[in-house]
C-alpha cells in the first residue's frame, strides 16, 4: 500500500473517530434533554400560542404524535447542547492541516462558533417567530368562519428547520474567516460579488422559510448583514497574499 493510501486510510479512520465522539456526545444530550421534552416543547411553543386566537390551543391529530414530538424535540435541543463539542472536533480534524500560529485560534473558533449559532437560534426564536406565526395566523383566520388548529408535530418540524437555518445563516462571518484565512476568497472578491450574495439571500430565504415576505425577509436581511461583516473579517484576518481575481 502507497503512502498516499495509507495516509487517506488513515484521515478516514481519523474522521470517523471524530464523528463517533460527536454522535455520542449528541446520544448524551438527547438522554438528557429528553427528560425535560415535555418542558422543552411548551418552551419553544410559546411564539405560536401567543400568535393563536382565545380558544385555541395546539392539538395532535394522531395517538403517537405527542410521542415522536418529544422524541424530535430532545433530539434538536441535544443538538444544540453537543455543538460545543461538535465544533471542537471539527476542529481537531482539520487541524493537522494548519499552520502553528493558526492552530491557537482553536478556542475562540469554538466559543465564536457556538455564539454565533446561539445569537442566531435566540434572534429567530425571540423576534421572527411572534412576527411570523402572528401574520400566519391572522391571515388563515382572517375569514372569520375558520378556527386555527395547529398540530403540535407540524410546528415542531417548522420551527426547529426555521432555528437551524438562523443558526447556520449566523455561522456566515466564521464560514467567511476560514475561507478569508486559506487565501480562497479575499475582501475584493467578496465585495465584487456582493450582488450575488443578495440573490442567495433571498433564495435561502424562499427555501427555509414559510412563503411570506416577514419570514422571507428575516433571513435575507441577517445573511446580508452578515456578509457584510464578513468583507470586514475578510479584510481585517485574510491573508495578506491576497489574489484579486479568483
Amino acid at each position: 500500500m502507497s503512502m498516499a493510501e495509507l495516509s487517506i486510510t488513515g484521515h478516514l479512520a481519523e474522521l470517523r473517530r471524530r464523528l463517533i465522539i460527536c454522535a455520542c456526545a449528541w446520544l448524551l444530550a438527547f438522554v438528557l434533554c429528553y427528560s425535560f421534552a415535555e418542558q422543552l416543547f411548551q418552551f419553544i411553543a410559546r411564539p405560536v400560542r401567543a400568535a393563536l386566537p382565545q380558544g385555541s390551543s395546539l392539538v395532535f391529530i394522531n395517538a403517537t404524535e405527542p410521542f415522536f414530538t418529544y422524541l424530535k424535540i430532545a433530539a434538536f435541543a441535544g443538538l444544540l447542547l453537543a455543538l460545543p463539542v461538535i465544533f471542537w472536533q471539527l476542529w481537531q480534524f482539520v487541524a493537522p492541516g494548519l499552520y502553528g500560529n493558526e492552530k491557537r485560534i482553536a478556542l475562540p473558533f469554538v466559543l465564536a462558533s457556538c455564539v454565533c449559532f446561539a445569537v442566531g437560534t435566540w434572534f429567530g426564536f425571540l423576534y421572527v417567530f411572534p412576527l411570523m406565526f402572528s401574520f400566519l395566523v391572522r391571515y388563515g383566520t382572517g375569514s372569520g368562519d375558520i378556527q386555527a388548529m395547529l398540530s403540535m408535530g407540524a410546528y415542531l418540524s417548522l420551527s426547529s428547520k426555521m432555528l437551524l437555518a438562523f443558526g447556520l445563516v449566523f455561522e456566515l462571518p466564521i464560514v467567511i474567516f476560514f475561507l478569508a484565512r486559506m487565501g480562497i476568497v479575499d475582501h475584493h472578491w467578496l465585495s465584487r460579488h456582493r450582488k450575488y450574495a443578495v440573490l442567495v439571500a433571498f433564495v435561502v430565504g424562499a427555501i427555509l422559510t414559510p412563503p411570506d415576505i416577514i419570514s422571507q425577509l428575516s433571513l435575507a436581511v441577517p445573511f446580508m448583514l452578515l456578509y457584510e461583516v464578513g468583507i470586514v473579517v475578510a479584510r481585517l484576518f485574510g491573508k495578506s497574499s491576497r489574489r484579486e481575481n479568483i
